[in-house]
């Protein structure tokens, strides 16, 4: 027995160190691999127009609360509108003014809202809120930002997941001050959370903001990365998700190591209106969760109205309206109204 431990000990020093380098080695070229298909997949996301060829021929909806729906205001819903060009950095981006409803010896409005849709998005898809916002008695502005088919196009046709479209919500935000909303209410999709995220952090207009509603934010870049990683089945999301990270940072003309925005909407002091659903394939849920409970934790006396759903992205609202606009009701209810 003592001879064949002996010889055992000896092939492990012999044979181990080889077999483990190899090893390693198989692990870093299997990382390097799947994080140049994961980056190929990013890089779709992140390039103007990828998504829309990848869905071209689908049927429109003709239901103007079904994303997708496209139209303007008067045709999906005969309400009165104005087109107003918001003058943003590199030019002129149309938006879409639907103004409060007529009431006789009404205040002074001081609150609008502010829609702000999620890659391959548009300003339709806000249309979900606004028979809400019209009973609440606010004016909702639908904005297009930087590469959306109504506003200027960027020379690198690449989204910056809110670290450049921040500057044309704020061109927004301006606008409404202008007119005499000194105050706004954001309601935000996927993208459309990054972008506000970014605003809040770097816009000294952010105070303006008293309220946010956020369906299926995407709150952090990395975790949407390892949330594809995931459901693409690969081992080693995070390892994977952290390289592709890397490979964008050199082929990415934003740096999106910051697109993280949680404490940001952690800290923000007024109402805020949170949906997601738990079988969205394309920002994980967690994140949303993450942030509710850190609001939750909060000693500041924050309010959050929660809507957890079993939905996929973007869908907790044709999952159940009715248990969608109650939520959203809510959330209302919070606001400092006209």
């Amino acid at each position: 027995m003592p001879m064949v431990r002996v010889r055992r000990r000896s092939r492990l020093r012999k044979y181990g160190p080889p077999l483990l380098l190899a090893l390693i080695v198989l692990i870093l070229l299997y990382i390097v691999s799947a994080s140049l298909g994961l980056h190929r997949i990013a890089s779709q996301y992140l390039t103007v127009g990828a998504l829309s060829q990848m869905q071209e021929g689908a049927a429109r909806p003709s239901d103007p609360l079904r994303l997708g729906y496209r139209g303007d205001p008067q045709t999906a819903f005969g309400l009165p509108f104005e087109t107003v060009a918001i003058q943003t950095e590199l030019g002129p981006a149309e938006a879409w003014l639907v103004p409060e409803p007529f009431r006789p010896a009404a205040p002074e409005p001081h609150l609008a809202a502010i829609y702000v849709h999620g890659i391959d998005g548009a300003r339709e898809d806000g249309y979900r809120y606004l028979p809400l916002l019209q009973e609440a008695g606010l004016p909702l502005l639908l904005v297009s930002y930087r590469n959306d088919d109504n506003a200027p196009a960027t020379e690198d046709e690449r989204y910056g997941f809110g670290l450049t479209e921040w500057r044309d919500l704020e061109a927004a935000v301006l606008t409404l001050r202008d007119r005499g909303y000194g105050e706004v209410m954001v309601i935000a999709d996927s993208m459309g959370g990054a972008i506000l995220g970014q605003f809040m952090s770097r816009s000294p207009e952010a105070a303006r903001v008293s309220s946010i509603a956020l369906d299926s934010p995407a709150l952090e870049f990395r975790a949407i990365l390892e949330h594809l990683a995931r459901n693409m089945g690969l081992p080693l999301p995070g390892m994977v998700a952290g390289t592709t990270q890397a490979l964008l940072w050199f082929t990415h003309p934003a740096n999106l190591r910051e697109a993280n925005v949680t404490g940001r909407f952690a800290g923000f002091y007024g109402p805020m209106f949170v949906a997601h659903g738990q079988q969205d394939r394309v920002v994980p849920v967690w994140t949303s969760q993450t942030l509710i409970d850190l609001r939750a934790a909060s000693d500041t006396g924050v309010l959050t109205v929660p809507h957890l759903t079993g939905a996929d992205h973007l869908q907790s609202h044709a999952e159940d309206p009715a248990a969608y606009d109650a939520a959203f009701r809510e959330f209302l209810g919070l606001t400092r109204l006209p």
